[in-house]
């Protein structure tokens, strides 16, 4: 697994420089950072002094040539929020790395294989309590192998792979041995098949401002296959000049085999999961 993601991180590495040799390669990318801070000195009104951030980074990195196309894409986001009088406390976390390899059927579609890795890179804690970690990097991971058709277009793309697997593993032995994430306790791993549909849209919505959403489905086909999960990930960029800009990121999750505490009940239940970030910031285009 570590020569695997090792082999990930030295894609765009390896592929940005081939791009002034090798024109088959298209490059891009853009690294953001948003910032807030709140400070207070006797202010009567109340409140805490804060400060916050958000890092994001993106490449991608399409190699073309005749009917053979391989995409590959790297997101990485990281995120931190302190109080004055709290230790510093993760706010954003996320790995989402995926490759597809494509050979030409007919004009927009491909028969593909796809390879999706997903993590994040800290520790994640259920707030205040700090001694005992509900996450960590590979706990949980997921490895989602699939083959079918892709149809794309400059703007949009969807996968439909009715041979799949997602692989799921909590390589904490702490994490393990609660069974945490779907994994039998005391296990590092659990295999489902099943099918995936995986797409994508970036366009722009009016001059300046681009919409990028993509949405991820899996269902099991041996295990409870009507209880799909869902990974839908939407980001608004705001462009104000060249170095400025705006974002709205959104990220619902829905997976049956994470159990999350519902207060009403007591009990724990698989439940939708939302996040929502908005910030300014300085973005660099490479």
């Amino acid at each position: 697994m570590k020569k695997l993601l090792s082999l990930f991180l030295l894609l765009p590495v390896l592929a940005f420089a081939q791009e002034k040799k090798d024109t088959l390669w298209t490059t891009s990318g853009n690294t953001t950072l948003n910032f807030s801070q709140v400070a207070l000195s006797n202010w009567a009104a109340g409140g805490k002094s804060s400060m916050s951030g958000v890092m994001m980074l993106n490449l991608a990195a399409n190699y073309k040539k005749d009917k053979v196309a391989w995409d590959n894409s790297f997101d990485f986001r990281y995120g931190f929020l302190k109080e004055e009088d709290v230790d510093l406390r993760k706010s954003d976390d996320k790995i989402d790395i995926a490759s597809k390899l494509g050979i030409e059927a007919k004009k927009n579609w491909y028969y593909t294989g796809l390879l999706n890795f997903k993590s994040q890179f800290a520790a994640g804690y259920n707030y205040p309590d700090t001694d005992n970690a509900i996450s960590k990097f590979m706990a949980p991971g997921y490895l989602n192998l699939g083959v079918g058709m892709d149809y794309k277009t400059d703007k949009f793309s969807a996968l439909l792979a009715p041979v799949s697997g997602k692989f799921t593993f909590v390589t904490d032995d702490d994490l393990s041995d609660q069974g945490a994430f779907g994994v039998e306790p005391g296990k590092k791993s659990r295999a489902e098949m099943g099918a995936t549909l995986k797409m994508q849209l970036v366009t722009d919505i009016v001059k300046n401002v681009t919409l990028d959403t993509k949405v991820d489905f899996f269902s099991n086909y041996f295990e409870d296959p009507q209880n799909i999960d869902i990974d839908w990930t939407m980001k608004i960029i705001m462009k104000v000049n060249d170095y400025l800009s705006a974002n709205l990121i959104t990220q619902l999750i829905y997976d049956d085999d994470v159990l999350i505490l519902n207060p009403d009940t007591g009990s724990e239940v698989p439940r939708l999961q939302f996040m929502e970030s908005f910030g300014v910031g300085l973005t660099f285009k490479f």
